[in-house]
Parts: C-alpha cells; structure tokens; sequence
C-alpha cells in the first residue's frame, strides 16, 4: 500500500538516521542526520550511572535503563545551573554563543549554498522568516553548550513544510535508542515533564512519545561515554569549578575572621581579691560596650549590647607595678597567598578553551602574536561547535523540503555554513593560497616545472579536477573577450557571431563598424516610399530612339562611323563613277601603321 501520509514518508525517510541520495552518475550525497559516522555505536550502556553512579544501583539495559540514565543526567544538570552562576562560566558560554552566531560580510548569520534558486529562497524563508535565526540561535546553542543537548520539536504540514518550531527543556526529553528489536536503528524521544507538571496536561499518553523527524536534537558528541547525549563544554571543569568554588570561599572566611584590626584592654584590677577580678572586668566590659541606640518607632533611648565589638577585641586584667590600666591596638592578618587560588582558576580556563584575554585577563600575553595564536585556536573550538549546528539545521532543511515534495537529488542540492569568527583564522588560509599561487606563477615564469605537475602537486589537483579547472578558464577568457567587446565596441560575439575591432579584424580590412547602424529607413519604410515604375527600356523597340540609337549595328559594316541611310545617299549623289569616300578613320590607320614600320626598320 502506497505511503500517502506525508508523516509515514517522513518516519520511513528517518528510519536509518542517515539520508543517501543520488546526485548523478556514480555520485552519491549522505547526510548523517543523527551523526552515526561520528562515533561507534555499541550497546546501550547505563554510561551515566557508571560515571556518577555506584554499581549497585545498576538497571537492565534497554527502555528502562535509559530512563534510569535520564535521572542521572538530571542530577549532572543541578551541577550545570550552580556553574551557570558563575561569572566566569556564565561569561564563557555567552561568548561560545556570540563567536558561533557572527554575521558574514553580506549580513548573514547563515550562508546558504545552492545552484537551484528556487530551492535557496525556500531554506531562507525557513531559516530567516520561520525559524529566525537571527534570534533564536543564539539561545539555542548557549544551551546546547551548557547541558550538552537542546532539542526543538517541528511542528510539520504537509505541502508547507516546517510552519514552526518548540524549543524543548533538556530535562523533560529523554533520547530512546536501541528498544525496538525489530528496528535496532530507531530513534524515537520520550517526554518526561520534570519542571512543569501542568504543562502537557493536555496531551494524550501516545502524543509523549515523538519521531525522529519531529525533534532537532543538537548534541555536543565529543564522549563516547556520553552517547546518546552531548557533553557539556563546563563538563570538564566541573571538578576545578567545585575546588574553586571552596578555596575562593576559604579565602573569604578567612579575611573575614582575621582580617580586621583588634584591641588589647589592660585593665589596672589594683588590689582586687581573684575572686571578684571577673565580676569587676565584666562590669568595665559592660560599661564600655554599650552602645545608645535610638528607637526608630518609639524614640526611646537605649542601650543595646554590642556583641560584634566585644568579640572582636581583647580585656585582659593586670595589676602591680606601674602597668596601669592600657589600650593597645593589635593588626589583622593579611592573606596575601593566591597562588593556589590563580592555580585552579587557570585550570577552569584552559577546560573552557576560551582565551583569557576574551574574559578580561591580560596576563600571560606577551605580544600580539600570542594572542593571535590563542584566537585561532578558540576558532577551532568554534569551528566544531558550528558544525554540529549546521548539521541538526541540515536536517530540519531536510524534513522542510521533503514536505514540500523535493525527492531525491534536490532533497540534498544545498550546503549550509555559519561565520567563523577569527579574522585571523581567515587571514592565515588567504595568506597559504597567496603563497601557493606566487610559488605556482615563479614556476609557470621561470620555466622550472609544467603546470600539470604545479596542478597535481601545490594545489592537489586530480586529473577530472586539471581538465574541469582548464574547461573553466578557457570559459573565463570567452567571457572576458565578450565584456571587452561589449564595452568597446557595442558589439555581443555571443549573439552576433562575429567580433569586432580586433587585430585579427584589421588585419582582413574590417573596419569594425560593419555592424553599426548608419540609419536608414524604418521598418516597413517612409509613406510613399518604394521602387518607381519600370520605365521604356534602352535599346529597345518601345525605347524613345528606337532599337540602335547610336548605330551600334552599322558601325560593324566596312562604311565605318557613318551611317548606313547617309551613305546610300551620298552615293546615288556621285554617280556611277568610280569613286571612294574619304574615311578619317582609315587614313589615321594607315598613318600610323606607316609609323610602326619604319621604326622597325631603323631598329634593325
């Protein structure tokens, strides 16, 4: 039976985590949508309970066993709110969040990378318009930071795709894994209300249970022993947060206690019996520790009892002699030894992996450069936290263009990317190419090595890479050339066919302006505009003199230029005598032929 339901496609979509799609040829594009490839699945161990747990209290693996780890993630999470209010943590993961959710140089926190267009407005409508990422992100991932998982539940309809998304506390999801012995690779997670018991009061007992494909897990996968939940970035300084913690608040009682300067009382008793010096100090004591208060509601005078002096100072009784009675002041004691405390505290910011300088402690810095060397390591650190990022938000694409009816190819035609951060992390892979090309163009220059080699060996080019890089160069002088030719001459090779004003173009006697338009009549012509009526064609019966006006027939006769009437008029004029006509042109002939012989005779 065909699958109709767009939430039975989507379930059977997400039945193995992992989307294969084919793009072409021999290509294939897998997204690993719950990032199986970045760790080894094994069995489902109660890893919690083995960290934090005693090994008595251990469960049966499977449903209940992971419940049983929920509970323990729980108490971990109690440990996370207490760091949270520490300045430092609190001032680190806000920092994680600000690095990871930087705007690029067009404005965008999210790039998006396609060649379909259509498909690139549909991703930015979903992340910008419907998600919006611009505000929501950064929560998310100061979460995911801090408990090592955030979940957000999408709300999905059909035809529309993802119309809107729930963030979702990572105490009431639990992430079901490995409980189904007919499908050992379905992800289902559980709702387990915690904080609000009235919250979900609402829904039905089956509605708890939720699909893979309706819950965006981001998890921070850096521990197998953590699988299937994140890491915690504060999970490493757990331990030094909490021997901090206790050395700061040491510190704290000490000063307290000794820090403030005392008094020394010597009080002169003379020659009272020692069985009334007591009664006789408490009596000064009293006298001089008595402090006149006046009451605010009443305006009644009295004497209240100062018990924070009298603990603070010293009545010690003396007699004989010239002692006297006395008051000496005696100083507190300074607590000067932070080393331990400066220890620990450097100890919780290497775990946090965020430099000091970024928290407001300069020391240890020597030069720029180290600065620079730690802000690109942070980078890094940044780097994998964007990564597991884009790939939740791959998958929430994913679902997006999947009900909208995308299938195959198009379901993957995209690439998602966030800012990094690090100016300098930039600057170092710009500084690496423009070296790489200066390398490249002294070889090419100076003749030492073909560019096949520089292809293969600077810049690690394959062989389809070499011939797809020379195609596309050759595509970049024709676009070249056709800008030129636009731009100087007016003119598109692209739809005319032919160039103009080139060397080449000289050189054949164009002139270049064989296209140009030199004006001419509109289309279709001026009104009354065309070709005149054939007129009486020359040499011709219907001509106005005749078929031979200029004698052109008689001319070839042996009577020469003169016509044919006239000379049978002039000789029926001479008779029948014996005479000849005086032609010019015969005479002129026989002159000169006369000439031509007897040149040829002087010569010989």
């Amino acid at each position: 039976m065909a699958e109709k339901d767009i939430f039975s496609r989507l379930k059977r979509l997400f039945s193995t985590n992992t989307i294969v799609r084919n793009i072409g040829g021999k290509k294939l594009k897998v997204i690993d949508t719950g990032k199986l490839q970045g760790y080894v699945q094994t069995n489902l161990v109660d890893r919690y309970q083995k960290l934090y747990g005693s090994a008595g209290g251990a469960q049966q693996w499977g449903y209940g066993d992971q419940l049983y780890q929920q509970q323990m993630r729980l108490g971990v999470f109690r440990d996370y709110e207490q760091m949270d209010t520490d300045a430092i943590i609190a001032s680190a993961l806000d920092i994680y969040s600000d690095e990871s959710t930087m705007k690029n140089e067009y404005g965008e926190i999210l790039s998006i990378k396609t060649d379909n267009d259509n498909l690139h407005d549909i991703l930015h409508n979903l992340f910008y318009d419907v998600i919006n990422i611009e505000f929501n992100l950064w929560p998310w991932i100061r979460n995911m930071n801090k408990y090592g998982d955030f979940f957000l539940q999408l709300e999905i309809a059909d035809k529309y795709g993802i119309v809107n998304v729930t963030p979702m506390s990572a105490y009431d999801i639990a992430r079901l894994e490995g409980h189904d012995e007919d499908n050992p690779q379905l992800v289902q997670f559980l709702l387990t209300p915690s904080t609000d018991a009235n919250r979900h009061t609402l829904r039905k007992q089956k509605e708890l249970t939720f699909e893979n494909y309706e819950i965006a897990h981001f998890r921070l996968l850096s521990d197998a022993n953590y699988v299937p939940y994140g890491r915690s970035m504060m999970e490493a300084g757990r331990k030094v947060w909490k021997q901090l913690t206790l050395m700061e608040d040491a510190m704290l009682i000490h000063r307290i206690m000794r820090a403030p300067e005392k008094r020394i009382f010597k009080l002169d008793i003379g020659n009272i019996p020692p069985a009334e010096v007591d009664n006789y100090m408490q009596q000064v004591v009293n006298k001089m520790k008595k402090a006149p208060v006046i009451d605010e509601k009443t305006g009644d005078y009295n004497l209240r009892y100062n018990i924070q002096n009298l603990t603070e100072d010293f009545f010690l009784p003396v007699r004989g002699g010239d002692s006297g009675t006395a008051i000496e002041s005696l100083s507190g004691l300074t607590y000067e030894a932070v080393e331990d405390i400066e220890y620990l505290k450097n100890k919780l910011l290497a775990s946090l992996r965020v430099p000091k300088a970024f928290l407001g402690y300069e020391e240890g810095l020597g030069s720029k450069a180290t600065l620079a060397a730690e802000d690109v390591r942070f980078a890094r650190t940044i780097e994998r936290i964007q990564r597991i990022v884009v790939s939740e938000l791959t998958k929430i694409a994913v679902v997006h263009l999947y009900a909208q009816g995308y299938r195959d190819q198009e379901l993957v035609n995209f690439d998602l990317a966030l800012t990094n951060p690090s100016t300098i992390y930039e600057q170092e892979k710009i500084e690496l190419w423009n070296n790489k090309t200066s390398l490249a163009s002294s070889m090419i220059q100076d003749g030492i090595l073909s560019t096949e080699w520089i292809y293969k060996n600077v810049y690690n080019f394959t062989d389809d890479q070499i011939k797809e890089m020379d195609e596309q160069i050759i595509y970049d002088y024709k676009g070249k050339f056709r800008k030129q030719q636009i731009e100087a001459e007016g003119n598109d090779p692209a739809k005319s066919g032919q160039s103009q004003g080139t060397p080449s173009d000289q050189a054949m006697g164009r002139t270049g302006h064989e296209l140009d338009d030199e004006g001419g009549s509109p289309e279709g012509g001026f009104d009354g505009a065309g070709r005149p009526k054939e007129a009486n064609k020359y040499s011709k019966d219907s001509g106005a003199r005749g078929r031979d006006p200029l004698g052109a027939h008689d001319k070839k006769t042996s009577y020469g230029a003169v016509a044919k009437a006239h000379y049978e008029t002039l000789h029926k004029g001479l008779g029948s005598a014996e005479k000849s006509l005086l032609s010019e042109s015969s005479e002129v002939e026989k002159e000169y032929n006369s000439e031509v012989s007897s040149l040829n005779t002087n010569k010989n």
